[in-house]
């Protein structure tokens, strides 16, 4: 267990590094004063204040970081500073605030792309040959709803299928309802209408499954390097946006959210089913979530700040620093209040 929780505080570590850095490097690049980089939060446990001026620091407790720049406070003399943060155009804030974003979207894509080349084999949405049996327990050979031996399936439903991905995600999310795939077949595409997929329970949740058959293998060219990881990160964001729209609609519990000790604790299962490079293709899920969530328009989140860019921008004027001191408080309270609940039963469920 040691190494996990190693490796799940280094993994945590960097992602926070790799947000912190954007905002960072956009930061000076703008010409916006830094007071202080920070990883952690809480006490200082290391701080070296460099010639520039910056304190560079690492804290107590791993839940975060932070880079304090000029005019982020109330501070009128630094405030009409030209180093001000808020002396900055629109524009240039809007960079400096959704770097940390970018930065983690981008370390998920540069994952990804080492994923696709060293992490195995790649597999096409080709069929190979069927992994599902009749209710009298008999191979399907030929045939299964339709679908025959050596079709390729490019679309279910209205959705595009690129890659194995976005099959994956697509059968997941249809249990019960039937929906229609388009293959090719012979050089020509056919639609197989009301088609079933196969499912299976996992965590008391009933999802779809594509293991129904067996896919055929691709060759690892430039070309389609390039082009899984492109479509598999796209795939990954879409499947995170959809997440969260059905977890805010009620289908996944509060079983299902877990935090920095749950994904800890997940890290056994996950090496012991697919080897170090699933761990590091949950860092990069884990990236990319972290970069998604941070722009959702919440208070005290990235997404929050720029909202209030937005409305300055609609309105032509800044919106009062004390009402959004006051939202971005309140947003902070609720998001720490989650912080504590997920982290509480993901301890509740290690001890079960």
């Amino acid at each position: 267990m040691a190494f996990y929780i190693i490796f799940g505080i280094l993994m945590f570590g960097v992602l926070i590094f790799i947000h912190e850095l954007g905002h960072f490097l956009v930061a000076k690049k703008c010409g916006v004063g830094i007071y202080e980089f920070a990883i952690g939060m809480g006490p200082k446990l290391i701080s070296h204040k460099a010639k520039d001026g910056i304190t560079y620091s690492l804290r107590l407790l791993p839940i975060g970081g932070f880079v304090s720049m000029h005019g982020e406070d109330d501070d009128e003399n630094v405030d009409n500073s030209e180093t001000s943060l808020a002396k900055k155009s629109i524009l240039q804030r809007f960079a400096v605030i959704s770097a940390g974003a970018v930065m983690n979207i981008l370390l998920g894509l540069i994952i990804a792309f080492f994923l696709v080349i060293f992490g195995g084999d790649l597999y096409s949405n080709k069929i190979e040959k069927f992994n599902v049996v009749n209710k009298d327990g008999v191979p399907y050979q030929d045939e299964f709803q339709g679908l025959k031996i050596g079709d390729e399936i490019v679309k279910i439903g209205n959705r595009r299928i690129n890659v194995r991905h976005d099959l994956v995600y697509e059968a997941m999310n249809h249990v019960e309802d039937p929906v229609d795939i388009t293959v090719k077949r012979g050089g020509e595409k056919v639609v197989i209408k009301d088609f079933y997929f196969p499912t299976i329970q996992e965590r008391g949740i009933e999802f779809g499954t594509a293991a129904f058959f067996i896919p055929t293998k691709l060759e690892k060219t430039p070309v389609e390097v390039l082009k899984q990881t492109f479509c598999q990160s796209i795939s990954i964001i879409r499947a995170i946006w959809t997440s969260l729209i059905d977890t805010v609609k009620g289908r996944y519990g509060t079983d299902a959210i877990s935090g920095p000790v749950g994904v800890v604790g997940e890290m056994k299962e996950v090496k012991e089913t697919g080897g170090m490079s699933s761990l590091f293709f949950m860092m990069m899920v884990i990236s990319m979530n972290l970069g998604i969530m941070n722009l959702l328009p919440f208070p005290a989140l990235d997404g929050g700040r720029l909202l209030f860019l937005i409305i300055e921008g609609i309105i032509r004027r800044p919106v009062n620093r004390k009402v959004e001191a006051i939202v971005n408080a309140a947003g902070l309270a609720l998001l720490m209040a989650l912080m504590i609940f997920v982290t509480f039963s993901d301890i509740t469920k290690l001890i079960k």
